[in-house]
């Protein structure tokens, strides 16, 4: 099974815990079945490799997201980089010319295509295996999955089939309703609409050049800026006269409020946090190393990271975004390729913050023109290279790094650090790589 997740967007209604760089489905909430948290696409990808062991996985995302998913998915999973944000078509298409262009997928290889971020059981996953089988089919250019509806919503779109049947043609699509109008299409035999779809390759790639003009992959790639941003929705599948669904009827739900992510978390409350016997329907997720007391509320949800504190009536929690709009603050906490980083102070001229490395791991090499830095290792043992000269540290060291020199840092076991940045300008992009034989470090001081 071929299959690409889209992993857009910031997910500011799960803000504090969900910034640019951490979206919501990283958030490590949901209890996996070895009784550990992990975050929704830990959960989809493990499910996908529990139904499908051999399944080929892309990920399109955005550059700002590369380094999470690689630290949460390993660095095997196929991963389309879209060069800046141009709406799901742009995205899907990039995903396909990939698919096509450097990893070598036959033309009418059937791709499935899904969020990243669904709350399902393995059933759903069996059924996008099925949507792809009936995709390779070729009784139809587009197989979409319906969900069968469980209350008149008015999130979501509604496909109407021309029969009751587990696959039928499709009669029409309707936008978001109200809940009335949604009823109504409720008992037309209207599924709701959950952007998830099968295509041969080949199909796609050839609507995507009578759309764009691009030669290959990188021709793509080059150009993406100047693309239109525009939906898959409106691009391809209300033009598209050779279309299906089919129905599923099983869990699913769309994690996007804090509402509905308390509704699918196991436990009342994640960190360091207490709530008495007159808290009722309370969650309190707290992501600092302060703890949080509650005390008789009713249907509250209480969220605390780096980034805010969130106490909030967990119906209007879903109103949040307009008031997120309005703040404008450094991103306080990421995950890298290598490890993580929380940002503890910024001041004037200076800021500190704690990185921790994954042990084998390594940040790149690299050089500042605008700051000076200075490391102090608070635990675990490794290596630094400044300016080519390699020596090993381990805790109490401190590590001084004028502005300028080149330097990195290997971790041989878990290690953590406090770094502190001055200058008259910290920026993100205050920074400049060089090529390093990391390999060749390894073998001289294994």
């Amino acid at each position: 099974m071929q299959i690409v997740l889209l992993s857009g967007g910031s997910g500011q209604r799960l803000w504090p815990l969900s910034n640019n760089v951490r979206s919501k489905q990283f958030i490590d909430l949901l209890k996996s079945p070895s009784g550990e948290y992990e975050s929704m696409v830990q959960r989809v990808y493990r499910q996908i490799r529990t139904v499908d062991p051999e399944a080929a996985v892309t990920v399109a995302t955005a550059k700002s997201q590369v380094s999470t998913l690689h630290n949460q998915l390993g660095a095997s999973v196929g991963i389309s980089v879209e060069p800046c944000r141009r709406d799901t078509f742009p995205a899907i298409v990039l995903a396909a010319a990939y698919l096509r262009d450097v990893r070598g997928v036959a033309p009418d290889e059937p791709i499935a295509v899904c969020p990243v971020d669904p709350y399902v059981e393995d059933s759903y996953f069996e059924g996008v295996r099925d949507l792809t089988a009936q995709a390779a089919k070729g009784e139809a250019n587009l197989v979409l999955m319906g969900i069968e509806p469980t209350y008149p919503s008015e999130k979501y779109g509604y496909i109407l089939p021309t029969s009751t049947e587990a696959v039928a043609d499709v009669e029409t699509f309707k936008e978001k309703p109200d809940a009335a109008t949604a009823a109504a299409y409720i008992d037309r035999g209207a599924l709701w609409n959950g952007g998830i779809f099968a295509f041969k390759l080949g199909y796609l790639l050839q609507r995507a050049h009578e759309l764009i003009d691009f030669t290959d992959y990188h021709d793509l790639f080059a150009r993406y800026a100047d693309l239109d941003k525009i939906s898959f929705d409106y691009a391809v599948v209300e033009h598209e006269p050779k279309i299906q669904v089919m129905r599923y009827a099983g869990e699913w739900k769309d994690l996007g409020t804090w509402n509905t992510l308390t509704e699918a978390m196991d436990e009342p409350s994640v960190g360091k946090t207490m709530l008495n016997d007159s808290c009722a329907n309370v969650h309190v997720i707290n992501d600092l190393d302060v703890p949080i007391l509650a005390m008789g509320l009713h249907d509250v949800v209480i969220s605390a990271s780096p980034e805010g504190i969130l106490v909030a009536d967990k119906e209007q929690s879903s109103y949040i975004k307009p008031f997120v709009d309005q703040i404008d603050q450094q991103v306080m906490f990421a995950e890298k390729s290598w490890g993580s980083f929380r940002v503890l102070d910024v001041s004037d001229g200076g800021m500190t913050i704690k990185v921790t490395l994954n042990p084998g791991h390594h940040m790149n090499y690299h050089s500042h023109v605008h700051r000076d830095e200075v490391w102090t290792v608070l635990t675990g043992t490794g290596w630094t290279v400044i300016d080519g000269a390699v020596r090993a540290v381990r805790p109490g060291d401190v590590v001084r790094l004028p502005a300028g020199s080149r330097h990195t840092i290997i971790a041989d076991t878990e290690l953590r650090v406090i770094e502190v940045q001055t200058g008259e300008s910290i920026s993100a992009q205050d920074k400049r790589k060089y090529a390093y034989d990391f390999d060749r470090l390894g073998e001289e001081h294994a």
